[in-house]
């Protein structure tokens, strides 16, 4: 059994990503997984500050709702991070979680695999590159880590335009790969 820690970063509550990353969710469960997740959507989470103070400190100096959510993510096994495309990259809520984990850095961070759920309004294979490259990038920060598998869901713009998308199979099959 891992810890699955999902993070829904679309500012859209049950939006077509949230639905990607419950049937993510959903898999895992099946499989025997611990799962939490959490919603930035409401969530108080600054900007860094780029001050650098975390990585002597293992704190940031912000204190607001990034903390609780980097310390579930020291210490699950697996972060599955879930976000809509905008102008071809991550929600600049995933940008900003991902720099306020950088406390994560200097500390003993259990996680290993890392998945990315995307989904965007374009259905060019090609939409979904910026987004990988941007988690990636996070993903290469962590030695111990690795970004495992991206499952994307294009062509759909509206709240449950995904309804009945291949992506919601697909990423129901990957979570019940978790063990």
């Amino acid at each position: 059994m891992k810890n699955v820690f999902v993070i829904k970063t679309s500012p859209r509550k049950s939006g077509n990503s949230d639905h990607l990353a419950d049937e993510f969710i959903k898999g895992a469960i099946e499989a025997g997984n611990h799962v939490e997740e959490v919603s930035l959507t409401g969530k108080n989470i600054q900007f860094c500050r780029g001050c650098m103070t975390c990585q002597q400190t293992h704190r940031c100096v912000i204190k607001d709702d990034a903390e609780p959510i980097r310390e579930k993510m020291l210490q699950a096994d697996v972060i599955v991070w879930a976000t809509p495309i905008y102008y071809y990259c991550v929600s600049g809520q995933m940008k900003t979680m991902i720099d306020r984990a950088n406390p994560l850095y200097s500390m003993d961070y259990k996680f290993r695999d890392i998945y990315l759920l995307a989904t965007a309004a374009e259905d060019e294979p090609s939409t979904v590159e910026g987004t990988v490259k941007a988690t990636q990038g996070w993903v290469d920060c962590f030695g111990k880590a690795t970004l495992k598998k991206v499952v994307f869901a294009g062509g759909v713009n509206s709240k449950g335009d995904i309804e009945g998308h291949s992506a919601l199979k697909e990423a129901y099959e990957l979570g019940k790969t978790i063990q």
